[in-house]
C-alpha cells in the first residue's frame, strides 16, 4: 500500500493600506478541501484585526470551504494566515490509451438534473468571443486527431503547452487576457490553467480550475526559504467512464501526490484565496508567503536539532 505523505502549510497574505479602510467585507478559500486522494487534517485560519463576528463557514456549489467575514473597524492593515495539515496519496489515473475517444465525449455527456449532470454543463461553458475560440482550437487541434484517446490527447497538448509557453512571472496579471497569453506564449500557472481549460472546452471537453500548492525542494545543499513557495493552478478534466483526471500545463504532466487542492471552479474567480470589498483603504501593498513542507522534514530537523543540543550539553558533575 503506497504510503500517505504528510504535508504543512502555511499561506499568509498581508494588505498595507495608504489611508483606513473603514469596513470590509472577505470572503476566503483557504481550507484545503476532501478529494479522492486528500484528507484535511488540520485548518486554522487567523485574522487580524480580528472580526467582531467570527467568520461564518459554508460549502459552495463546487464543493469548496469558504468562509465570510467583516471587519468593521479602521485599518490600514490586514492579515490573513491560513495553516493546515493535509494528507495525499498519489491520484489513480487511468491507462491514457485506455481511455474513450476525445470524439465521442460530448455524445457521452449525462441527461438529468442531478448536481453532477449541472456541474458538467458549468464546465463545459462555450468560450467566447468565437474568434478567440477559434484561435484556441487551431492550436489545441493537433492533440485531437479523429478517435485519440481522450486522456492521451489531452496530455499531448499539456506536454505542448509546457514545451510552447515560457513561464514568466510578472508578465501577466490577473486581468491578461487569453489572447495575449496565447499570442505571447508567456504568463504563469493561472494563465496556463486558465488557457487548457478552454482549449479543452473548445474540443467539447468539460474542464475546471484547481487552485492549491504544488511541493517544491530547495537547490541541493540549502535550507528551504521561509515563504518562498507559492500558490499553484492546474486543470481538471472529466474522463467518462472515470471521473475527473488532474493535468498540470505549467510542469507538462498529470498531477500527483505533490499537488495539494484547495478549491474547484469553472475558473480563477471561483477561488479566488483571499477576495474582499473595501470602503477606504486608498492605495495597497500586496505581500503573499506560503510554505509546504513535508512533515517528515520537520521532524527530521527537530531530532538534529535535539542531537545538537544533546552533544554540547557538559557531562554531569556528581
Amino acid at each position: 500500500m503506497t504510503e500517505e505523505m504528510l504535508y504543512r502549510i502555511r499561506h499568509r497574505t498581508a494588505y498595507r493600506y495608504g489611508s483606513q479602510v473603514l469596513v470590509s467585507q472577505n470572503l476566503l478559500h483557504l481550507t484545503p478541501r476532501e478529494t479522492l486522494n486528500q484528507r484535511c487534517l488540520e485548518n486554522n485560519i487567523l485574522i487580524l484585526p480580528s472580526p467582531a463576528v467570527a467568520p461564518s463557514s459554508r460549502t459552495d456549489i463546487f464543493g469548496n470551504i469558504v468562509q465570510n467575514f467583516d471587519i468593521d473597524i479602521p485599518h490600514k492593515r490586514f492579515e490573513v494566515t491560513s495553516t493546515s495539515r493535509v494528507a495525499v496519496l498519489p491520484p489513480s489515473v487511468p491507462d491514457p490509451d485506455g481511455t474513450p475517444a476525445w470524439d465521442a465525449v460530448p455524445e457521452s455527456m449525462p441527461t438529468g438534473l442531478d448536481a453532477e449532470h449541472h456541474l458538467l454543463y458549468a464546465y463545459s461553458a462555450r468560450v467566447e468571443p468565437q474568434w478567440l475560440a477559434a484561435a484556441i482550437r487551431d492550436y489545441a487541434s493537433p492533440s485531437f486527431p479523429a478517435d485519440r484517446p481522450v486522456l492521451a490527447a489531452a496530455l499531448d497538448l499539456t506536454q505542448r503547452m509546457f514545451r510552447d509557453f515560457a513561464y514568466a512571472p510578472g508578465t501577466t496579471t490577473i486581468s491578461t487576457p487569453l489572447s495575449t497569453v496565447l499570442r505571447t506564449r508567456r504568463g504563469v500557472c493561472q494563465d496556463f490553467a486558465q488557457l487548457l481549460i478552454a482549449a479543452f472546452r473548445c474540443m467539447g471537453l468539460p474542464a475546471g480550475y484547481v487552485s492549491g500548492y504544488l511541493v517544491t525542494e530547495p537547490p541541493k545543499g540549502q535550507a528551504r526559504l521561509v515563504g518562498a513557495d507559492q500558490s499553484h493552478a492546474w486543470v481538471r478534466l472529466h474522463v467518462p467512464g472515470w471521473g475527473w483526471v488532474d493535468l498540470d500545463p505549467t510542469n507538462g504532466v498529470l498531477a500527483g501526490q505533490g499537488h495539494i487542492t484547495v478549491a474547484w471552479g469553472r475558473g480563477f474567480r471561483d477561488v479566488v484565496p483571499v477576495k474582499g470589498v473595501i470602503t477606504g483603504g486608498g492605495e495597497h501593498d500586496l505581500k503573499v508567503e506560503v510554505d509546504v513542507i513535508p512533515e517528515s522534514e520537520i521532524a527530521e530537523t527537530a531530532h538534529a536539532r535535539s542531537g545538537e543540543a544533546s552533544s554540547s550539553r557538559p557531562d554531569r558533575v556528581a
